[in-house]
């Protein structure tokens, strides 16, 4: 089955600490993996972070909000167990915990509205915002963020003219490890013209070995033939090994004949180089950091 929201938690979670025992939010997890029957591949999707498992942090944020609706209590560090009024609320039977039956208790409520924006703009009640953690959507936020400065980036690399483009290749590149100092990539890339680049880079600083390199600005797909030229090329230098990257995208076809031969080709289609631009801050500033935080549950520990 797919992964439950944060809010479809809730009543297994209270249920499971029913028997009134201190748990640990991993015994939680676990055992709410196994209610929920999930299966090894869903247990290991991740934000888009890569720090946490989706799972883990749905749990995690169910028994936060049973908590500051005052339903769970923490006994000491890492472990919870179910309070008096969880107790009462689980005599009632209810078929469904949520956020709206949590509004009920005075608690959540002034939780609630610690954690909205003053103007309120969004609707957190809306179906979509209603599954997802608070840190999966501002994850989500991030992620389309970037994705709208993916494009706007390859859009700029489109337009700029092609001797800009080799200098964005060659400072990609620095700033990934290879060709040692810009100058040296500099002289070892732009020397076919044609709005592509075709040239040497190190592999590293100290050039133990090199990697040919071509880029072309295009706007069709770049198929097969266009990839065996390039091994070819390969060939040709005695070269091992090779990188090859456009504004557009490959087709299925040359993505599986790159996987087939012996020589190392590595394709870099638009999307890719524009993520890459974004990681290695070329092309692209700053303008606002967040920082996300939580408790140091040491700094409150008694030893």
């Amino acid at each position: 089955m797919a992964i439950p929201d944060y809010q479809s938690c809730m009543l297994p979670l209270l249920e499971f600490v029913a028997d009134q025992k201190e748990h640990s939010l991993r015994e939680a997890i676990d055992h709410l993996a196994t209610q929920f029957k999930l299966t090894n591949d869903e247990l290991k999707q991740m934000l888009p972070s890569g720090q946490q498992a989706i799972f883990d942090n749905r749990v995690a944020w169910a028994r936060t909000y049973l908590k500051q609706a005052g339903l769970i209590e923490p006994t000491r560090r890492g472990y919870f167990r179910i309070s008096h009024r969880g107790i009462e609320v689980l005599k009632k039977t209810p078929q469904k915990i949520d956020v709206k039956f949590l509004e009920r208790f005075k608690e959540f409520r002034e939780f609630r509205q610690r954690k909205r924006k003053p103007q309120g703009k969004i609707k957190e009640n809306s179906k979509d915002e209603s599954e997802k953690t608070p840190a999966e959507a501002l994850e989500v936020a991030y992620e389309n963020l970037r994705e709208d400065l993916a494009k706007e980036i390859l859009q700029q690399i489109k337009r700029c003219p092609p001797s800009l483009f080799e200098k964005i290749v060659v400072e990609l590149l620095v700033k990934m490890g290879y060709g040692g100092s810009r100058k040296d990539a500099g002289q070892a890339i732009g020397k076919s013209g044609d709005e592509g680049i075709d040239g040497i880079i190190k592999e590293d600083k100290l050039g133990l070995d090199i990697i040919y390199i071509q880029a072309k600005r295009w706007e069709n797909t770049v198929s097969r033939p266009e990839i065996q030229k390039f091994a070819g090329a390969l060939q040709g230098q005695r070269a091992r090994k090779g990188i090859f990257i456009t504004t557009s995208n490959f087709s299925k076809e040359a993505l599986e004949y790159v996987s087939k031969i012996d020589t190392k080709i590595i394709l870099i289609d638009g999307e890719q180089l524009a993520q890459y631009m974004i990681d290695n801050d070329v092309g692209v500033s700053p303008v606002a950091k967040y920082e996300v935080k939580k408790v140091d549950l040491d700094y409150f520990t008694d030893e």
